[in-house]
């Protein structure tokens, strides 16, 4: 069974503070300077411009109080003096008005500044111990499109939002019209370490090998957790590159007979026919023993008849020569198991940016900005990770 660690609860009790309390100790962890220095106009010309980083702490305020519009934030600031101060705004000026908010928001996505933000963040948590990166789970979600519906092969032409479908944990078939979120997630801590945005009918395991890829970068990944969805060979070569371990159940869709002499989940069976036992791995090889000699089955010949060591046949696999069946610890052993269980943390990443915040409610169109939006939701879990730890070693001091 997979136990959640402690630090997971941090997102959940910042939510329970009230905002008065529970802003300041978000926006104390960070320091947005570098990047509102990027936003800020260069121009010579024309009034003094509302501050930027109050601005860009507005932005990032608003899925942490769950506004989901620009005219809501913009109706925030205006009503609320503490909100607005605690953003950084003055208080003796008109509050940004929506379309200037507007004009920030693409800033932001014009110069990649949220995804900028967000690596300097997922550095920063690995660098304090929150992130740990040896187990990653990857999975993606269903984003719903601000955009006007349009047929399928009229949207394909756009490359934004699509029409997507999958079938949920009944077999009921599910279509929405918007965009997936794919996540790669940090198993111990639940935070993320990777994103990307595509239209709704892009194929998960398309996005897979990415997304692998942009985690190893960033940690040490021993183990990578997919559904049987991705159940791929691309996904589990995409993981040998990498020096990791694709943990994938295997999808039965379009599954084809096993090679002579093995089981479907790649257990090769002695002369008898029965599965033999595995005995861990040496490197690339795994090792399979007798199942007489391991006590699994109790053979009418004994071990005599394949080998006359009283340690029974050993046969050795070299994983090299089938990727996606064989695995390291090997399919359906119960540490292979332990490790599948993790992909869990992917689920509750996605459940936090889409219930608690505002990954599912948006109101920008086209994959840049809706990228923006996401990296946005994604920022807010960093940094709420970041404020938690940086208050108990406070109260620990």
């Amino acid at each position: 069974m997979y136990i959640l660690q402690e630090s997971l609860f941090s997102f959940e009790d910042m939510l329970k503070m009230n905002s008065k309390d529970r802003l300041p100790i978000f926006f104390g962890v960070l320091d947005l300077r570098p990047y509102a220095k990027q936003l800020r106009s260069c121009s010579p010309r024309g009034a003094d411009g509302h501050c930027r980083e109050g601005i860009l702490r507005a932005l990032l305020a608003a899925p942490l109080e769950h506004i989901q519009t620009f005219t809501g934030l913009h109706h925030r600031l205006d009503t609320d003096l503490r909100f607005r101060y605690q953003c950084g705004l003055p208080l003796d000026r008109e509050v940004p008005s929506i379309s200037t908010l507007s004009r920030v928001f693409s800033e932001l996505t014009k110069k990649n500044l949220a995804k900028q933000l967000f690596e300097d963040l997922v550095k920063r948590c690995q660098q304090d111990g929150i992130i740990d990166g040896s187990h990653v789970a990857i999975d993606s979600a269903a984003i719903h499109a601000f955009e006007k519906k349009q047929p399928k092969r009229k949207s394909e032409q756009t490359g934004n939002a699509n029409w997507g479908a999958k079938f949920d944990s009944f077999g009921n078939k599910v279509t929405w019209f918007g965009y997936k979120l794919h996540l790669a997630v940090d198993t111990k801590s639940e935070l993320p370490l990777a994103l990307e945005v595509t239209p709704a009918h892009v194929n998960d395991g398309e996005m897979a090998p990415g997304l692998i890829e942009k985690a190893a970068v960033k940690t040490k990944a021993r183990f990578f957790m997919l559904d049987a969805g991705y159940d791929q060979m691309k996904v589990y070569e995409a993981a040998r590159n990498v020096k990791a371990q694709a943990i994938i159940p295997l999808n039965p869709r379009g599954e084809k007979e096993p090679p002579a002499g093995m089981t479907s989940n790649g257990t090769p069976c002695c002369s008898m026919g029965f599965a033999m036992t595995y005995w861990g791995a040496d490197g690339d090889y795994l090792k399979f023993r007798c199942p007489h000699a391991t006590g699994k089955v109790d053979c009418p010949l004994g071990m005599s008849a394949c080998s006359p060591s009283n340690y029974g046949m050993v046969v050795k696999v070299d994983a090299k020569d089938d990727l996606r069946r064989s695995s390291s610890p090997h399919r359906d052993t119960k540490r292979w198991k332990e490790l599948y269980n993790e992909r869990t943390s992917v689920e509750r990443c996605n459940s936090r940016m889409k219930t608690y915040l505002t990954a599912d409610d948006m109101h920008v169109w086209g994959i840049q900005k809706v990228t923006t939006h996401q990296y946005l939701n994604a920022i807010v879990l960093l940094v709420s990770a970041l404020s938690a730890t940086t208050r108990k070693n406070q109260n620990a001091a």
